[in-house]
């Protein structure tokens, strides 16, 4: 470590980017910093139930919250998955953390330690039910699983025996079960989510930007998920006179370029996010 934390900052290699940065370290009361959970605070592994947020994760977020307006965990897990995984609860100097659980429809701040969730889709029901039947129609299917996000369910392909065959060879039927009972099939890294339309990232990011009233806006992804997220920030970039100024942050590159090629800052996983975020707290 330096003895400069401005050091510590990487530069953004986009102009967008560049003005972003300047904007939450010009007035970061008024900043909201965004963060996927799997793949960006945590390292992807085999079982997504054994996912923890990097060791790094919790003491740079509570270092880093009380000096912007919100931190944000949008998460396509559970709101309490992704707390307990993260070990988020009962931390001092998280009162501006917020989880926002299955892309926004759940919602667990710091402050209550409560979750808030509407009624589950009722087509998941009935997919929950039928996916299994589907699963077992296609060979390629032995080694995947089914996790069950109560208001989604995910298949993943990852220990499969060829993961890519299965994920290319499910993509279609599981489409097609989605689609009969009103939901949408999300791909993602050798996962495929079944959940109800409207709810993602993006939509829940620009929603909570709108309703803290910030100024700027951080986000930090690693899949194709998150390119929703990274359009509501290039959106709001363009809103207003002056626009909201954003930067975006790929965690990773190798397995989804179409997030790189997007990105303003690229950061080899979330150890190095870990990093960022502690370096932005210093400061700060």
């Amino acid at each position: 470590m330096g003895s400069n934390p401005e050091q510590l900052l990487p530069t953004p290699t986009t102009p967008a980017g560049r003005e972003g940065l300047a904007a939450i370290l010009a007035r970061p009361d008024r900043a909201v910093v965004a963060l996927d959970f799997d793949g960006t605070l945590a390292d992807i592994v085999p079982d997504p139930e054994q996912a923890r947020a990097h060791p790094g994760a919790v003491p740079a977020i509570a270092a880093l919250a009380p000096k912007v307006a919100s931190v944000a965990v949008i998460t396509g897990r559970p709101a309490g998955v992704a707390v307990r995984h993260g070990g988020f609860a009962g931390v001092p100097g998280l009162d501006h953390l917020v989880v926002l659980g299955h892309y926004g429809a759940e919602r667990w701040d710091a402050v209550s330690s409560t979750v808030h969730a509407p009624a589950p889709h009722p087509g998941v029901a009935a997919v929950r039910a039928e996916l299994p039947g589907v699963l077992d129609r296609f060979d390629s299917w032995h080694g995947t699983w089914i996790e069950e996000k109560g208001q989604a369910l995910a298949v993943h392909t990852r220990r499969a025996a060829d993961p890519q065959a299965a994920f290319d060879a499910l993509r279609s039927p599981l489409g097609e079960l989605a689609a009969r009972h009103g939901l949408i099939v999300e791909p993602g890294r050798l996962v495929l989510e079944l959940r109800p339309p409207g709810m993602d990232k993006g939509v829940a990011l620009a929603k909570y930007v709108r309703e803290t009233d910030a100024e700027s806006v951080l986000y930090a992804g690693d899949d194709l998920g998150d390119l929703a997220a990274y359009a509501a920030v290039e959106k709001l970039r363009t809103e207003g006179p002056d626009g909201i100024p954003g930067l975006l942050v790929c965690s990773g590159s190798a397995e989804v370029p179409e997030l790189a090629e997007r990105a303003d800052l690229l950061l080899p996983g979330p150890a190095a996010v870990v990093d960022f975020l502690a370096a932005l707290a210093r400061r700060l």
